[in-house]
């Protein structure tokens, strides 16, 4: 009897499997993002003061800061153990799609590092007196915000696969990329604040977001493809 070749949802539930039980492995580093926001985010206060109108005029730039920040802080992580220890060259060898497989990583990484710093930030905002009424904007934003960010930083990862020592030229690729998610999902909570419909900004995420998801899986498999050849 033949074997039975895997499908896709296998092979995504077997991906994701093995990286919560590397992530339970070294949860330590789980929680790496969301304190390293959470520091940011006490820093700038510390440094803007105790004016009230002052933090929550400035609250959402600064808590989308901190995820951006954080975002990179975790990016090298990506593919770089898959690349040591050649699980991409598996990955290659697979009777599924590469891009499949970068996709379902790049999912698997999102709900590891983004997840829950978007858990933590009715806290944080609460931090810097953001006012609720703007809560449910920022929330919305940076549910469309943070997997875009993910999926751009998948490319820039995989380009980046076969360099030593890339954290410095990572984030400085990914950043010219991160700066127009950053300015949408904070304009969009600032335009909230003025009375005005912040519809337009979350619809260009949520565009960016689905157009990241058809071409940022390809594109990071393709990078992924040259510099293992």
């Amino acid at each position: 009897m033949s074997p039975v070749a895997p499908t896709l949802a296998g092979s995504a539930r077997a991906l994701l499997a093995r990286d919560l039980h590397l992530l339970w492995r070294r949860r330590g580093d789980a929680a790496q993002p969301a304190l390293f926001a959470l520091l940011v985010v006490v820093l700038f206060a510390l440094a803007l003061g105790n004016e009230a109108a002052t933090l929550a005029r400035v609250a959402p730039g600064v808590l989308w800061v901190a995820v951006v920040l954080s975002g990179l802080l975790a990016l090298d992580t990506l593919f770089r153990g898959d690349a040591e220890d050649g699980s991409l060259e598996q990955w290659m060898l697979a009777p599924v799609p590469l891009a499949w497989l970068v996709l379902v990583r790049t999912v698997s990484h999102w709900a590891t590092t983004a997840l829950p710093l978007l858990l933590v930030t009715p806290l944080l905002a609460t931090l810097l007196g953001l006012p609720p009424a703007q809560l449910p904007v920022l929330l919305a934003g940076l549910a469309l915000g943070t997997p875009l960010l993910s999926l751009l930083g998948a490319v820039v990862a995989a380009l980046t696969i076969g360099m030593r020592r890339s954290g410095i030229l990572l984030a400085l690729l990914a950043l010219p990329l991160y700066v127009p998610v950053l300015v949408f999902g904070a304009g969009s909570v600032a335009i909230a604040a003025q009375g005005h419909d912040p519809s337009g900004g979350l619809l260009l995420l949520a565009g960016g977001l689905v157009a990241a998801l058809v071409l940022a899986p390809v594109t990071a498999a393709a990078a992924i493809r040259i510099a293992l050849d």
